[in-house]
Order: C-alpha cells, then structure tokens, then sequence
C-alpha cells in the first residue's frame, strides 16, 4: 500500500536541498561546457592528426623514391663496363674511381676488399660508419643504406657486393650528403604545433616543427622501406576523452547536463519554504561550546610509552665504497646514519641549486627506518623529498627523469644478504663514485652540513604505473613466448612481471612475493646455484625461457629451455648486434669480467668495442662520456642508452632481450645458444685475507709474473693470452676477491687457472681458492 506520508517527506528533503541546487546547477552547466569543449578539442586533435600523418606519409614515399634511385644506379653502376673491368682485373682502387666518376653530389666512393681485412686494419681514423655499411652489404646479399658519421657530420652510405660472374670480389661504398635523404621532409607540409624528424636508430638525423615533442615521436614512426631510416612525427599530447564517451558521447552528455542544470537552476522557485523540524534531542553548537561534548563522545586518554631505542650506531667511513654507499643494519648503518647522509647530499644539492629529490626502496625488512631516517636529513638540509615507495632501483631512477628532479636516491643492498642496506645516489642527473661519495663522509665528518632555515617538502607518489607504461610504449614482442620469472623475494617481485606482461609476454611468476629475508634463494642472479630453480621451473612449464632478477632489480640473468645459464657477456654480443643496426658505429662497453669474444663480436657488427673498470656508476660515467648507446657488466648490469636513459635497469633488459628473440624464427633457446661460446667460469668469489680486497690486489699485482701475456690493470690485473684470459680485482660492495677464467678450451682454461693459482697462493700460501 503507498505510504500517505511519503509527498511529505519528499517535500521536507527538497526543502533540505533548497540552498544547494543552484550550486548543483552551477557544477552541472560547467561540466556541461566542459564537455563541448573536450569534444570540439577531440575534433581538432583528430583534424591535426590526420593531417602530420599524411605528411609524415608523404615525407617517406618521397624519400623512399629518392634512396631507392640511388640503390638502384649504385647496382647499376657496377654493372658498368668500366666498372667491370677493373674489378675483373683485380684493381679495386680502379674500379672504385670508375665508380664514382661522373656521379654528381657524391662525396667518396671506393671498393674494399670483400674480408674488410684493411678496413678494419685502418680503424678508427676511417671511421666505423663505413664497415657497418659494408658489413651489412655482406650481410643481406644486395645494395642497403646507411646513415653514418664522417667528420662529425651525418651523411648517407651505400654499400653493395661487386660481382663478377657471380662472384663478390669486393664491397662497393658510396657516401653522400644527407640532404638526398632529407628533401621529402623538408617539403613536408607541417604546423609549428607538430613535429617530424628523420631517424635512424637514436640519432636524429634532421628534424622540423615543434621540438619538445620529439621525446614521444617513436609511437607514430614509420620506416622508409629499403633502409635503415624511418620518419618519426608527433602531435601535442592527444585530448583524453571524458569518460571513453568520444566526440559525439562527449557532446550527447553536455546536452544532457545542460539541460538537468537548468531544471536545478528552476526548481527552487516551486519549492515551498518547508522548514526542518528535529526532536530537540541533539546539542546545540552554542551547547557544546558552553558545556562540551557528551561524555559518550570523550575519549578517554592513551598512556603512550617510549619505544626502548638501541644505542646509535657511529658513522664508519668503509661504508662509503667506489660507487654507492654500503653497511651492515645494526653495526655500520642505522636511522641516525641515513640522517646524516641524507643531510650531506642535501647539502650536495643545496650548493648545485637542486631543490627536489626522489627516494625508493627495496624490499629490505630496514628499509623504512633507513628511508626515514634519509628523508629527515634531507628536508634538514632544505630539499624537497618525493617518496616513491618500495620499487626497484631502475624505477627510482627512472622517477628522477620522468619527475625532472634529475636527483634520486635507491635505499637497497642490492644482492647482497638480508642483514646489509644501502644508497645508491644520483645528483644532477650523475651517479656518485670515488671521490664523490668519499666526499658526502667529508662533509660529514668536518661538520659541513647544510641546515635550511626551515625543511623541505615532504609528498609521495607512485610512479609504477608510469615505468610500465613507457616501457610497453616502446616495446612489444612480435610474437607470444612463454617465460618464468624468478624474483629470489626481491622487490622486482610485483613490478618486473607487470612489465613483461605488459609487452606481450605470458609469465610464470617464481619467487615474486616481496620478502626482505629472501626465504628461497639469494637474490644474485649471477651465482649458477640461485638459478636452480628456475631452470628445473622452466623445463617443468616448457617454457622458453627463465628470467632472474637480483634483489633490486637492476641486474639480469638467463637460463634457456634445456638448462643452459647463458652469462652476461654473452647477452651483451645479442643486445650489441641489435642495437649496431640501427647505430653503426656506436661506442659499446664491457667491463674487465667480460669474455674476450666480445670485441670482435662488437667488431664484426660495425660496433666501437671499449673495456672499463666495473661497477655502475664507473659505467655510467663512462658512457656519458664517450656518448656510448650500450653498456653492460658480467655481473648482469645492462644499460640502454638507445630508446631509454643510459641507467642500469634489468627489467627493460629483460623486455629487450624478449622483443629480439620474438622477431627470430628459431627458438630462444637456439638463438641464445648459437651465440659465440668458449669454455669459462662464473665468478669466483674468495674472502679477502684481513677482509681488504684492494691491499691484496695492490701486492698481487706487484708480486705476480706472467711472462709472454698481456697485462692490464684498468680494475685489477686481466692477464689476457691467444688462448684465453684470467682476471683477479677487488669487490667494491663485499670484502672478497672476484676472479675469472676464461679458454677457448677446457685445456687452456685448466691452463690458465693453474698459473693464476700458483701466483695467488704465491702472494698468501694462506689463501682458500675453490679450484
């Protein structure tokens, strides 16, 4: 039965409602408007976007047409009869002058010898442009084209195999201005809202429009078919759409809104002036102040206690090592420690004008005392910390580019044990080491420590989601494989899967529950014995592949389908090929651990090989300096400087190394085992007589004698013979000794690890080596 009551009520909560409903009409005409203008923005964005994409498309037809023609008259030309005779009559020097005689606009044209034996004998004065090109000529059978540097300038190679009855006798090379790549660009109808660049690789080669929209062009490239070129173009950032409603749902719903904000703004003329009747009951405002709250309303106070504290820990300069900040919770590290050492690179910041930092941590059970202790000392010294929260190190650093802080600390002790934390720190877009991490215990110890006149800025954020989404931005994989992740409990538990999920790839979580006692296995994926594991889950599940990561998530390590642990090094010659194609040319580093394969194999792919000192910040350093596009370490530490930041982050790694081994047909397993492969070991890691790596390595480096090999002491002593290599340095992040060996045989590596036994044990007869 209807309730004769019910017309009252709704009268009373209209009366109620009376005063706020021109609000709600003003909150529904503004979104209403709001709405029109989204959909009119749609309208434009679409309109611009359409338009950059007919240039952009237009812009590579036509240099297509262009390049093409050039690759054409190149084969054309030694065809040539002129051509022809000379190369039949073995005068390379010849044929290369009858090559390019008469061909207007060229700058040099040449034909090597088909081993390229004197074009790498003449490295690096020719540059190594040239050898990429004519590397790939050898590669793919027929003429290609490359962009190269020559006299620090970019131009345009060609490069094709010259044949004489079907037989290649050299590589034709032609080089010539890059304005016969650029013209469809230049003539490229284009708004100054929007951009468009010629790219090959991560060079961009020439460029027009809007250049702070050049970071997001990658997502509408397109390549120039027939070479190693593409055009890149952006627009503003798209309008989002409110509520996914598009452009006519956008304008439906402002109608919409409009008109029930103009029923709001008419209603209370026919409301009547009902007045809210209650039961008395209930205090009064005046009430209260006067007599206070009801007694049911007092809370009755909390006797609160101290906390018992533990004795502080007094600050020990070992915990500042060669590239981060590394001690033991409870001994050398403790809350007041990271207040000190937080207020020392405050006051870093402060004297370099950077106001702003980002801090993330690890998994570790001390990381939120530790984070609190760094935070305090860092708003002491006037900056403003941003709390990103527990995520891997490469997600710390990536927040200090994506929050344009260019300062960032990692609390983590990356693979080292449970009880061990630590701050890897970034300055002004530099990773500390050596004199400048010895520097923040200086101004500690004399007391040189900026105090602001009042402290920074405290926020949190959580930039997860964003690494993720830039990573699948610029990464997928062509084709679906199978892998298992192993997280040995670090932090890269929760993130890492995501990632690869997010590019395509069907995972197998191993270890992923985040626990900073590492219950199952040491986090430190270059042990052989914590991947067992995750080989025995691989092959349980056939899956392609077996990822680990270390306990912070900056290193990487492999395992195939049938078992095999596939080393650092060996990774390095699969990303250095990928990434030499699209960057002839470019400088790739290694560290002293690496096998000695990989400088041919950088080599042979048009690639400047270079050996460091280990270490990340050591690295980092140097590839800021040497502008190189790839880094990485035996110990699993990758850094991309093509597509990504030049930082050590073994999660994109991971996406990178799925997104080459997807584009090949073989199986992973097949393509990763196919890689070049001699007889070595993993490291080998001994204590360090007195607990001091570095004073035993200075005596053995002055104590050894290795007659008839060559000695190099970039990071310790690397003792390199024609049949393999050995390596002895000191670790900077634990007080042991890191050894290697490496033969193109199990007798030369026997060899090899005899004499670097009997010159060790020569040094200290007290020494405990496991071989």
């Amino acid at each position: 039965m209807h309730d004769e009551h019910e017309p009252g009520k709704l009268h009373v909560a209209l009366a109620h409602a009376r005063p706020y409903l021109p609000i709600i009409a003003a909150i529904l005409a503004l979104l209403a408007l709001w709405l029109a203008w989204s959909g009119w923005r749609q309208i434009q964005d679409d309109s611009r976007r359409a338009a950059l994409e007919q240039g952009r498309d237009m812009a590579a037809q036509s240099t297509q047409r262009v390049l093409q023609g050039d690759l054409d008259k190149l084969a054309q030309r030694l065809a040539s009869t002129e051509v022809q005779s000379a190369l039949k009559a073995g005068d390379l020097g010849a044929a290369g002058t009858a090559l390019g005689e008469g061909w207007n606009g060229i700058e040099d044209a040449a034909v090597l010898q088909p081993d390229l034996q004197d074009a790498y004998a003449g490295l690096p004065k020719a540059g190594f442009g040239r050898i990429a090109a004519a590397e790939a000529a050898i590669t793919e059978g027929k003429p290609v084209l490359w962009a190269v540097r020559h006299g620090g300038k970019p131009a345009i190679a060609l490069a094709a195999p010259a044949q004489v009855d079907g037989k290649v006798v050299g590589i034709a090379v032609v080089r010539m201005p890059l304005a016969r790549a650029t013209l469809g660009l230049q003539n490229a109808s284009l708004s100054d809202d929007s951009y468009l660049a010629l790219r090959q690789g991560s060079f961009t080669l020439f460029e027009r429009g809007d250049a702070a929209l050049s970071q997001g062009a990658e997502r509408r490239a397109i390549p120039i078919i027939g070479t190693s070129l593409r055009i890149a173009a952006a627009v503003p950032t798209a309008v989002i759409s409110p509520f996914g409603l598009g452009v006519p749902g956008s304008f439906i719903a402002a109608l919409v809104l409009a008109l029930l904000a103009y029923v709001c703004w008419r209603l209370p003329s026919r409301i009547g002036g009902l007045q809210h009747a209650d039961d008395g009951s209930a205090p009064t405002l005046s009430q209260v102040l006067v007599d206070g709250p009801p007694e049911d309303q007092v809370q009755a106070p909390v006797a609160v206690r101290d906390a018992p504290r533990p004795a502080p820990v007094r600050i020990d300069r070992g915990i500042f090592r060669a590239y981060d900040i590394r001690g033991v919770v409870g001994q050398t590290l403790d809350k007041g420690v990271a207040e000190l050492i937080g207020q020392s690179i405050g006051s870093l910041m402060q004297e370099k004008g950077l106001e702003d930092i980002v801090v993330g941590r690890d998994g570790r059970l001390s990381g939120p005392d530790l984070v609190e202790g760094l935070a305090r000392g860092l708003r002491k010294a006037g900056r403003n910390v941003i709390d990103i929260g527990m995520v891997p190190t490469p997600v710390v650093y990536f927040g200090a580019y994506h929050l344009n802080t260019g300062c960032c600390i990692s609390v983590t002790g990356s693979h080292n044990p449970p009880d061990y934390n630590g701050f890897k720190v970034v300055v002004g877009g530099e990773t500390l080491h050596g004199d400048a991490i010895a520097d923040l215990h200086a101004r500690i110890a004399d007391n040189r420590l900026h105090e602001a006149l009042s402290p920074g800025g405290h926020s949190e954020r959580d930039i997860a989601e964003d690494y993720v989404r830039r990573i699948a931005e610029d990464v997928q994989v062509a084709r679906p494989l199978k892998v298992v992740v192993d997280a040995g409990n670090g932090v890269a538990g929760e993130v890492g899967p995501r990632v690869l999920e997010a590019i395509g790839a069907e995972v197998i979580p191993l270890f992923c529950e985040i626990d900073g006692s590492f219950p199952n296995h040491h986090p430190d994926p270059s042990e052989p014995q914590n991947l067992k594991d995750l080989i025995d889950t691989v092959a349980r599940f056939d899956a392609d592949l077996g990822i680990a990561f270390d306990g912070d998530g900056d290193r990487l390590g492999v395992v195939t389908r049938d078992g095999q642990n596939i080393f650092a090094d060996r990774l390095l010659m699969l990303f250095a090929a990928d990434v030499l194609e699209r960057n002839p040319g470019a400088v790739i580093l290694f560290d002293v651990k690496c096998t000695g394969r990989l400088p041919g194999h950088i080599l042979r792919h048009g690639g400047s090989p270079l050996m460091w000192k280990t270490g990340h910040s050591l690295i980092k350093a140097k590839m800021r300096e040497t502008e190189a596009e790839l880094a990485g370490e035996m110990s699993g530490h990758f850094f991309f400087g093509e597509r990504w930041y030049g930082f050590d982050d073994g999660i994109y790694a991971a996406a990178r190394l799925l997104e080459i081994l997807a584009t090949d047909p073989q199986a992973p397993g097949e393509v990763l085992n196919a890689l070049p492969n001699g007889v070595s070991t993993p490291e080998i890691k001994v204590d360090a007589p007195n607990g001091d790596p570095h004073h035993f390595v200075e005596r053995f480096v002055a104590q050894s004698h290795f007659d008839g090999a060559r000695l190099s002491t970039i990071d310790g002593l690397r003792v390199d013979w024609p049949d393999g290599w050995g390596l002895v340095r000191a670790s900077n992040t634990t007080p042991v000794l890191v050894l290697r060996f490496d033969g193109d045989s199990e007798e030369a590596l026997a060899r090899i690890r005899q004499t670097f036994r009997e010159q060790l044990l020569a040094v200290d007869p007290e020494l405990a080596l496991p071989f």
